[in-house]
């Protein structure tokens, strides 16, 4: 038997020579931990759907988010739980809201961390929407006012980035204006660029109280079948003036996450999702699969498609694992 030349198993035969050898290198800077944060102080309500994530009082946001900075985690990206709801999501945008008291928090405690707000009205609504419902349809255009509002909030709260996530068109060219004009120039977007209407968003709904009431987000979300599109509406957001563009979900989207890298050059995240991450965690309970090797497993993945930063619940479990 010939065998060829080169032999792979060659590069393979030691850790240390993987090591020299690896494509791809996963690292604590590349992620983005999500926080919920709701009212109160010391409140830490277990999220039954999302093991080992909580609604956090402000406090222990910002307790949260001094551990992820230890752990080499350079990011958060804020949600927020209301004391009220409206028709229009007007808790969204007080200026002593639950996501400005937390941007707040966060900042005292951990001033060089960067703060991202997630910027959607479907926390704040009672109907969960993430817009203004008119007649029983979300009506784009009135809800684009009311998003450019929250974001404004959040700059004025302290907030280092903004990051709508409602895929009302034109939102991100909305907020940008409101930005500049109110001198808040300096603050970047990171628009979820291609976000699909996927079932992987169930343990967030829970977490973030945050399901439709009625019917569902499939006429503002992207179908899971559609890739031209995705690469449409990233081209619209860029030329809107997003500075960062994001995938979301991402694990069953990683052929998206690919053909956007390919087509643009602006960083490029990518969002893993409350239900990728309850999958592995469920999987792990049951001893069916080994959680660390899988939870690495599917980072690397995210980055090797093409993404620069992952949003990702396994922020800090994964930065202690990269550091040994």
């Amino acid at each position: 038997m010939q065998f060829p030349e080169y032999r792979p198993r060659r590069l393979r035969r030691t850790e240390a020579l993987r090591r020299m050898i690896r494509e791809t290198v996963l690292r604590p800077d590349d992620m983005i931990l999500p926080l919920f944060a709701i009212g109160g102080r010391k409140v830490r309500n277990p999220i039954a759907s999302m093991p080992g994530h909580y609604q956090l009082s402000t406090d222990l946001v910002a307790d949260l988010a001094a551990e992820a900075w230890d752990a080499g985690i350079p990011a958060v990206i804020l949600f927020g739980l209301p004391e009220s709801k409206d028709a229009r999501g007007t808790a969204a945008y007080k200026d002593d809201g639950i996501v400005q008291r937390a941007v707040a928090a966060v900042k005292a405690k951990v001033p060089d961390i960067t703060v991202i707000t997630d910027v959607c009205l479907c926390q704040y609504t009672d109907h969960g929407h993430c817009g203004i419902v008119d007649n029983g349809q979300i009506a784009n255009d009135p809800t684009l006012e009311l998003l450019a509002k929250v974001a404004l909030s959040h700059a004025k709260a302290g907030a280092d980035m903004v990051a709508p996530s409602d895929m009302m068109d034109g939102r991100v060219a909305a907020i940008r204006y409101a930005l500049d004009e109110s001198g808040f120039s300096d603050v970047p977007i990171m628009a979820y660029a291609a976000k699909y209407c996927s079932a992987f968003y169930g343990p967030f709904r829970q977490a973030a109280d945050s399901a439709p009431q009625f019917g569902d987000r499939r006429t503002y979300q992207m179908d899971p079948a559609n890739i031209l599109e995705a690469l449409r509406e990233v081209e619209l957001d860029i030329s809107e003036g997003a500075d960062i563009i994001m995938v979301k979900p991402a694990l069953a989207y990683l052929d998206v996450i690919c053909r956007v890298r390919e087509r643009f050059d602006l960083p490029l995240a990518a969002y893993n999702v409350s239900g990728e991450y309850s999958m592995i965690k469920a999987g792990a309970q049951l001893g069916w699969l080994d959680e660390t090797r899988v939870m690495m497993e599917s980072l690397t993945a995210i980055k090797r498609a093409g993404a620069d930063m992952i949003l990702t619940y396994f922020a800090i479990e994964a930065a202690r694992a990269l550091q040994g």
